[in-house]
């Protein structure tokens, strides 16, 4: 485990970070730093992001200490096996958690991430399949201990939901959930048939990176058509009184957001018009993408649109995702938000096919 983490500390650069942080503490404390206050934010931000990385490597290094200082008293008759066992366990998880986490190396990982949910043909069973995958992706948010904020939610006529967008900030928030973006497959007996039939339902997740000032995104004012319209749901002053909400659409690409989740136009406009250039950005990087998948016929293509994952609660239990071949037979705590093996088995996949 030392071999491992030294390692590491090699790999993630930790001994530039820490040189980093502390040039940038300096630059915080000079006169007139916030003069300039888009640098400012740059250099708050990196000394964050510097700061996780520490901290995180730090911990991992703790972690495998104790435990070596417990074997030690182990050897000495002066603690139990079980106890040294348990220091054992959380060592290795911890160095475990950090070698995964090490593979979120690219600039967009950190970010945060925006989630687009919409159901699939079939009316009410596939929008309450989206309103499914909406709790569970929200309680896997809060696991994570992100903040997690309603965009914009689409309710359906019965039940469930058309579309909902959701937005997670927090650390390496869109690294993670890119890992969820395709079609999911739920197959049970529906709740909303009298004859106790089996349906199959489908619902799409998009997930790309919200970008902020530091990434510089070009739009045409004459490329965006604004729309206005009242806001949906439940509660509120201004529900269905003032015409708060905002749909944008980008005239050259066809896309479109929608955004109410603030109480003024204003705000609403403005966070619509950050969702399109990051929109736009990520369209980019994904055309990059194909074009290098293209030079190498071995590699996975990438299948935006393709069906990923697979949840069956009849006639027997089991969740499992098509692209890894990973799969559970409990199924409650995934649909709790238990997502991080599912995650983690693709995002290594990645990694070993790059």
């Amino acid at each position: 485990m030392r071999d491992r983490v030294q390692h590491l500390r090699r790999f993630l650069r930790v001994d530039d970070h820490m040189a980093k942080t502390e040039n940038d503490k300096q630059l915080t404390l000079s006169p007139g730093f916030w003069d300039d206050n888009t640098r400012a934010t740059g250099i708050l931000k990196e000394i964050k992001i510097n700061k996780y990385w520490i901290d995180f490597y730090e911990k991992v290094n703790a972690a495998i200490e104790d435990f070596a200082v417990l074997f030690d008293f182990w050897k000495e008759g002066e603690a139990t096996e079980d106890e040294v066992k348990n220091a054992y366990t959380h060592a290795l998880k911890e160095i475990d958690d950090l070698e995964f986490k090490s593979t979120l190396n690219e600039p967009v990982d950190e970010l945060p991430g925006v989630m687009v949910i919409n159901s699939g043909a079939g009316g009410t069973e596939s929008q309450d399949w989206a309103e499914m995958l909406l709790r569970m992706y929200r309680m896997y948010g809060e696991k994570q201990g992100w903040k997690v904020s309603e965009i914009d939610i689409q309710y359906g006529d019965g039940a469930g939901i058309k579309q909902a967008t959701l937005e997670f900030d927090g650390e390496f928030a869109y690294g993670l959930l890119k890992a969820e973006s395709g079609v999911h497959r739920l197959v049970r007996i529906s709740p909303f048939d009298s004859n106790a039939r089996r349906h199959t339902s489908f619902a799409s997740v998009y997930v790309y990176p919200l970008i902020d000032d530091s990434i510089e995104v070009a739009v045409n004012p004459g490329d965006l058509e604004w729309d206005f319209y009242r806001s949906g749901g439940s509660g509120g002053q201004n529900v269905n009184k003032v015409e708060t909400a905002v749909r944008l659409k980008h005239k050259p690409s066809g896309i479109i957001v929608e955004c109410q989740q603030a109480r003024t136009q204003g705000e609403n406009r403005e966070k619509a018009l950050a969702m399109l250039k990051s929109r736009l950005y990520e369209e980019e990087l994904r055309k990059r993408q194909e074009i290098l998948d293209a030079t190498n016929a071995t590699k996975k293509k990438i299948e935006w649109g393709s069906q990923i994952r697979s949840y069956v609660f009849h006639p027997y239990k089991m969740i499992k995702d098509h692209r890894t071949d990973y799969e559970v037979g409990n199924v409650g705590p995934i649909m709790d938000g238990e997502l991080d093996d599912f995650i983690k088995a693709y995002l290594m996949m990645e990694k070993e096919m790059q």
